[in-house]
């Protein structure tokens, strides 16, 4: 945690990576106004897909290595704290499912696809294979869903069910702030430990894997409470009358 405020650092990476989160919860929000229930989950499996590939790369942000992908996580958490806030559990259980099942048809879809002889002229198959190709004895893209899979249904599956039980306990629309902090930060402390072990272990040693955990669950804290004013900003239309379902509008 020292070595983090030593080496702090902001530049054009941290202005870039704020930018991206803001745009991406903003996204989440107006999906949400424009096409209720079905905009939400519709951001499950583009988040999915998105996470899984960014988490690939590595980058140096506030003057700590760390990996991308935490901010489309983050908007699968904004989502589903959203669902819980104003839709409630069952359709915030309908997002792990998605969310699982998106995992399991990209990996099966992509590996098909690459099993397909490229061309002579293919100048895209050998950058595919290291992204999504099935070799177990190296960071691809099989590993990462399975540690992906494994701590987004676990934490996921928590996330939701803390949040009804802290909302029984602090119900009131002042007190959102409570249960979307308490819920998501226990949330991603089992995403973050889980996916960090089984995606890194081997391949990183165990500073890295040490360094890679703090800097992203550091970011994520970061991530969960700046999406707190979406949520009640989406419980207030919600109470306004402002969010249009999708059904409506066809």
């Amino acid at each position: 945690m020292l070595e983090f405020f030593k080496n702090f650092q902001f530049g054009t990476n941290e202005m870039l990576w704020l930018g991206y989160m803001l745009f991406n919860y903003t996204a989440v929000l107006f999906a949400y106004k424009y096409w209720g229930k079905v905009g939400l989950l519709i951001f499950v499996p583009l988040s999915v897909v998105l996470a899984n590939i960014q988490v690939l790369k590595m980058m140096n942000l506030f003057g700590v290595e760390t990996t991308m992908g935490n901010i489309a996580f983050g908007g699968v958490f904004l989502v589903s704290d959203i669902l819980s806030e104003v839709e409630g559990k069952k359709y915030a259980r309908k997002l792990v499912t998605i969310g699982f099942i998106t995992m399991v048809f990209t990996t099966i879809v992509m590996n098909w696809a690459l099993a397909i002889k490229p061309a002579s002229i293919d100048q895209f198959q050998e950058h595919l294979k290291p992204i999504f190709g099935l070799a177990v004895n190296e960071l691809s893209v099989i590993r990462i869903t399975a540690a992906s899979m494994t701590a987004f249904i676990i934490s996921q599956l928590f996330d939701v069910w803390a949040y009804q039980v802290i909302r029984k306990w602090r119900p009131s629309y002042k007190d959102i702030w409570i249960r979307n902090n308490l819920s998501t930060v226990v949330g991603q402390v089992i995403d973050n430990s889980l996916f960090t072990i089984l995606a890194f272990a081997g391949v990183y040693n165990i500073q890295t894997l040490f360094v890679i955990a703090f800097s992203t669950y550091f970011l994520e804290l970061f991530i969960s409470v700046m999406d707190t004013p979406f949520v009640y900003l989406a419980a207030l239309w919600k109470k306004q009358g402002k969010i249009k379902e999708l059904d409506e509008r066809i």
